[in-house]
């Protein structure tokens, strides 16, 4: 008895330590523990096993517990398939296990559960709903009285739990994941990184507008620069150097080092020229303002692409469409849940003697195209200067109409 009371502390010290080190590698499980905990005091507070009926909670519980296990089974099957594809290239790149593990998939898992997360959630209201059409349970349910739009309140209750927790992560959570991700990827996977850009400019006050005609993120330097000051749509002064220096040392921003410079000041008809060999000046840009990266977007939380792209716009910068889009698809991507459970609710709660397999394919070309559209819109908002916003909500006011078919035809 000794002995298993001395190896069950072990265990349990074990786990404790497992816990800690995971918790302290991927810091955003402490936030989605903070969710989990004041979701269960909310619940508590609002006292919902008054009004939630055990149909309710026998739903919810199968609806819930189906898509945490489509997400498990879908993404462990992934991970597998990446895992054999990319093994020749960490074994190259000489990537750590550990960096594997935690740096990688472990921020892999929630950015793809997260991007597929509406075809899960049609995944599992198919499945579970056609299993408890098959059973009769649906046509007993109907039979008791319980109309089909009372049938429908667990669903949406559910969709509320999966819509409000999925926003969070998108929002919060998960591009402080992708940042690390995706230095994991430059590191050792893609084993590069877009260090330089080509012809920049931009506004960096109101009526003065800065140029670099090749920039090196690497080493924080621009070449071919200028700084042009306008009055009344006129050149009052431009400032032009060989090179220019981001201080990275410096204890203020936006301080730059000009080297080879030349001052052009314009009175009238007349022109002062003072140049020298080096000159420090403060300009309202960083080295974040002028490299742009693929996927950099992923990376911002929603108050940060807020107010990038407010600084963006005001600098005239024509780079921002693409963190509108993204801005809007994680607000309408957390509606798409109520959508898709309502076609598939009303595709199998209906009990079929040919069984579900037509009405399962529909339903998953269905969700593979709502996902499919909404890559196709927001790529078309970036190549069409299309607006943002509508390019993020087509997708849903398309399917929002699909679903509205399919309601019509539902089981009464």
């Amino acid at each position: 008895m000794q002995k298993l009371k001395a190896i069950i502390n072990m265990t349990a010290a074990w786990l404790r330590n497992l816990k800690e080190k995971t918790f302290r590698r991927l810091p955003f499980l402490h936030k989605v523990e903070g969710i989990f905990r004041k979701s269960g005091a909310l619940a508590g507070k609002l006292y919902l096993t008054r009004w939630i009926g055990k149909l309710d909670w026998y739903i919810i519980k199968k609806f819930i517990g189906t898509y945490i296990f489509s997400i498990a089974l879908i993404i462990s099957i992934a991970i597998v398939f990446d895992f054999n594809e990319n093994l020749s290239k960490f074994t190259q790149n000489h990537a750590p296990w550990r960096a594997i593990v935690f740096d990688y998939y472990a921020n892999f898992i929630p950015y793809y559960s997260n991007l597929f997360s509406p075809l899960f959630v049609f995944i599992a209201v198919i499945f579970f709903t056609s299993k408890l059409a098959s059973n009769s349970e649906i046509i007993s349910m109907l039979a008791a009285g319980v109309s089909f739009n009372r049938l429908l309140r667990p669903y949406m209750l559910s969709c509320i739990l999966i819509s409000g927790f999925t926003f969070y992560l998108n929002s919060f959570v998960i591009p402080h994941g992708t940042v690390i991700r995706q230095n994991f990827e430059n590191t050792y996977r893609r084993n590069k990184k877009n260090n330089s850009a080509e012809n920049v400019q931009l506004y960096v006050s109101k009526n003065t507008v800065a140029y670099i005609q090749h920039y090196d993120d690497q080493y924080k330097r621009g070449y071919g620069f200028s700084l042009t000051t306008f009055e009344n749509k006129k050149i009052v002064s431009q400032m032009t150097a060989m090179e220019i220096q981001y201080d990275t040392v410096s204890d203020s921003k936006y301080h730059w080092r000009a080297s080879n410079y030349k001052i052009r000041t314009l009175r009238g008809l007349k022109e002062h020229i003072v140049s020298g060999t080096e000159k420090d000046t403060m300009l309202l840009m960083e080295p974040a303002d002028l490299v742009y990266s693929k996927g950099q977007q992923e990376t911002f939380t929603s108050p940060e692409l807020l107010r990038y792209i407010s600084k963006q716009t005001s600098r005239g910068s024509g780079n921002v469409v693409q963190y509108e889009v993204e801005f809007h698809k994680r607000i309408a991507m957390s509606f798409s849940a109520f959508i898709l459970t309502i076609i598939g609710l009303s595709l199998s709660a209906r009990k079929r003697k040919g069984g579900m397999g037509l009405y399962l394919g529909i339903g998953l070309g269905l969700s593979f195209g709502y996902i499919m559209l909404q890559t196709v819109s927001a790529t078309f908002a970036i190549q069409a200067n299309m607006p943002a916003m509508l390019a993020a909500w087509i997708p849903n006011f398309i399917f929002a109409a699909i679903a509205y078919f399919v309601y019509r035809h539902a089981p009464n």
